[in-house]
């Protein structure tokens, strides 16, 4: 069984219930509805069919929420034009119709803050213009590599501090649909400080979630604070898409294991996103480059790798599944298992983690069941990467679910609130022992002293056969 997960982009192409029942079958964990497309109405119906397939299959699929963030985009232009290298065009503040003389972008207040030599980036950088004039009305720019033109091309200024907000009002209205739908996780777009991911937090609140918030690295500010933003985050996304234009290319792979590595350290579930399997948009089967990216991203320690366009608009999203998911199970063959981390500052939880990681590992234990209410139990074993299965138990569905972006977590069960330590490992080992292990697997459970209570976890027990016999012959399911 594989431990990092995959998250897969909902889309046109695989929003069928036939193709959702098989996405899952096949190792999906985690489904993205992106907000830069659709209406509310179409991802409630969405949302709808995965919980509904998910309770069919037994198995706690999660939802993540991308939200749309403020894209910066060409605006409607008269008919697609070819800027050829040495052509000047405006860009007004004006909106108008574009033409190969002058175009107009969605945030016109943008041209305010460039000045002469700063670059332009059109459609993900095939096209970049270089600045040689600013006025009140716009700025003059000159092609210095050419394409072709058309109507919302996306625009990215490398190297230019923007003074724009990534909350849109747009996503302060989607942040409510997901609180309100009990979406479990969400994704803020274009962070490039804590604050951007602290305003969020308190935007989930004011609505009444507690959903954990992921801040998508694909700014040039944003590396320069990445720091700050993982710790303030719950989770990170590295989303090499924008990133990859909004800094030299050749710097992503690298600044990919780097961020890994500190989300790693810090105990914060990371996602490696875009292009992971582009080719398959068209063809059945990947590129070796492709298959060695996904390898090459587990090795470094993501918690997730992530599936856009293949899923979502592709013509082999199941196929594209199938492919990672091998490749994960593969590259994790090969896995440097049982971290561990001199450097970092060892709570009582942490410290509990660790040493069940480090007995697992001496025992040869089978799993290491983790009873947990906020989920924060189960991730303090993940950040040691135990070779062993982490299995989570909690009395709430939603943590459950939210446990499928983390590392080596199987949400395993829900349980009833209970004060009794006892009556909870009971009523685990009854299920577990039934239905997984033998009955002299050892199992390393970790529990709080009193059950429900978050943050109380204090007890590492080791389950052996001769507790599993009792615990059999004294069936607590019913109390």
């Amino acid at each position: 069984m594989k431990k990092s997960k995959i998250v897969v982009t909902l889309g046109p192409a695989s929003n069928n219930e036939k193709t959702i029942k098989e996405l899952i079958l096949n190792g999906v964990d985690v489904f993205r509805f992106n907000f830069s497309h659709g209406d509310h109405e179409s991802h409630r119906e969405n949302l709808k069919k995965v919980r509904e397939i998910s309770s069919q299959l037994g198995k706690p699929v999660a939802v993540l929420q991308d939200l749309s963030g403020p894209k910066i985009r060409l605006g409607e232009v008269e008919e697609p034009f070819y800027l050829h290298y040495g052509d000047k065009i405006k860009i007004v503040k004006d909106q108008i119709t574009g033409t190969k003389e002058a175009v107009s972008l969605n945030y016109p207040e943008i041209l305010d803050q460039l000045k002469e030599g700063d670059y332009i980036y059109i459609a993900d950088g095939l096209i970049r213009l270089k600045v040689e004039e600013t006025s009140k009305d716009g700025i003059l720019a000159k092609t210095i590599v050419g394409g072709m033109v058309s109507s919302r091309k996306g625009v990215n200024f490398p190297n230019v501090k923007l003074n724009i907000s990534a909350i849109t009002e747009k996503d302060i209205k989607d942040i409510e649909f997901a609180v309100k739908e009990n979406i479990d996780i969400i994704a803020l777009s274009f962070v490039k400080e804590a604050k951007d991911v602290l305003k969020a937090k308190e935007i989930i609140k004011s609505f009444g979630g507690t959903q954990p918030l992921f801040a998508k690295i694909e700014k040039h500010e944003a590396i320069e604070n990445i720091d700050e933003i993982i710790e303030a985050a719950d989770g990170i996304m590295v989303a090499r898409g924008d990133l990859g234009v909004e800094i030299e290319i050749e710097k992503v792979p690298i600044l990919q294991k780097m961020i890994i590595k500190k989300c790693n350290k810090a105990g914060k579930p990371v996602i490696t996103a875009t292009q992971m399997l582009t080719s398959m948009l068209s063809s059945v089967r990947p590129t070796r480059a492709e298959v060695s990216d996904i390898a090459n991203a587990i090795l470094d320690g993501t918690d997730a790798v992530m599936l856009s366009d293949e899923t979502a608009v592709g013509k082999y999203p199941v196929k594209a599944v199938e492919v990672m998911r091998k490749t994960i199970i593969e590259a994790e063959k090969i896995y440097d298992y049982y971290k561990d981390y001199d450097d970092i500052k060892k709570d009582k939880s942490t410290a509990i983690a660790s040493s069940a990681c480090e007995l697992a590992k001496n025992i040869g234990a089978k799993a290491i069941a983790a009873f947990t209410k906020s989920g924060r139990t189960a991730k303090n074993v993940a950040r040691f990467r135990p070779e062993a299965p982490i299995l989570a138990i909690t009395h709430d569905i939603q943590t459950l679910r939210r446990l499928n972006i983390v590392w080596g977590v199987i949400p395993y069960m829900t349980i009833e609130d209970e004060v009794d330590a006892e009556k909870l490992l009971c009523r685990f080992v009854n299920r577990a022992y039934t239905e997984k292990f033998k009955e002299d697997d050892k199992v390393i459970a970790l529990v709080g002293f009193v059950g429900g209570i978050t943050g109380s976890t204090s007890i590492i027990r080791l389950l052996e056969k001769e507790d599993v016999k009792f615990m059999l012959n004294n069936d607590c399911r019913e109390g």
